[in-house]
């Protein structure tokens, strides 16, 4: 492609302390307000661990970006800071489902089901999110993307806490081609949110973070479009439990 395509996942490390002022337009979530996502331990062939984002859709499985491959994984539940771990839940992943047309070159259909080795028991920190209606055409006013990627555009660290940016859906022809919803601006996803949920005003999730645009001015920012995807997602979630 004419752009360069930038994923964001981190294999970097969590910093001690985040720095709120340059959270590529973001803040601090509330803690536990976003009692669906999940932080991804991706546990890769050569020992190292890289990090995306999910998200919970019922008991038995998390969603995330197809692009976030891994030898095995971890999903960790009702986390908000990564220096306290108190309380939450470590699952092993039992077995990977990407999109079937899931194309690495382009990132078209970056989508992921994730099943559980066991169970997520719901509390009050971990519950899941509902998807997004069938598509009407019509873009969502209010969204919001959430995780613990890279908070500084010249920093190595993740961050520490679950931050959260308000962004703009754009109308763009190309997006709707490769089934996309996009935002640009200086508020988004960095490296290390792939695979957290796009939120928009009725609570429901209705993108995947999955690459940006880093070469263009502004950035632009593309989610894949889970109401693209319902019938696939249905009859795994259906037959796969």
């Amino acid at each position: 492609m004419f752009f360069q395509l930038a994923v964001l996942i981190l294999a970097l490390n969590f910093q001690g302390q985040a720095d709120a002022a340059h959270i590529f337009g973001g803040h601090e979530a509330v803690p536990h307000s976003r009692p669906y996502m999940v932080l991804l331990e991706e546990h890769m062939k050569d020992g190292t661990k890289q990090h995306c984002g999910g998200f919970l859709l019922n008991e038995n499985f998390v969603m995330t970006a197809a692009h976030c491959q891994a030898k095995s994984y971890t999903v960790l539940l009702g986390l908000h800071n990564f220096h306290n771990q108190t309380n939450i839940q470590r699952i092993s992943v039992e077995e990977k489902f990407p999109h079937k047309d899931y194309d690495e070159d382009e990132l078209i259909n970056d989508l992921m089901l994730l099943r559980l080795k066991t169970k997520a028991q719901f509390n009050e920190h971990v519950k899941p999110i509902d998807l997004a209606d069938e598509d009407d055409g019509s873009l969502p006013k209010s969204c919001i993307v959430s995780g613990w990627g890279r908070f500084k555009k010249s920093s190595n660290y993740m961050s520490p806490c679950l931050l959260e940016t308000n962004v703009t859906l754009i109308e763009n022809k190309e997006c709707a081609m490769r089934k996309l919803y996009c935002s640009e601006g200086e508020a988004g996803p960095g490296k290390g949110d792939s695979g957290s949920p796009l939120v928009c005003e009725d609570g429901k999730a209705y993108g995947v973070v999955s690459h940006n645009y880093h070469q263009t001015q502004p950035i632009r920012y593309c989610y894949a479009k889970i109401s693209a995807e319902k019938s696939w997602i249905k009859f795994l979630m259906e037959t796969k439990t």
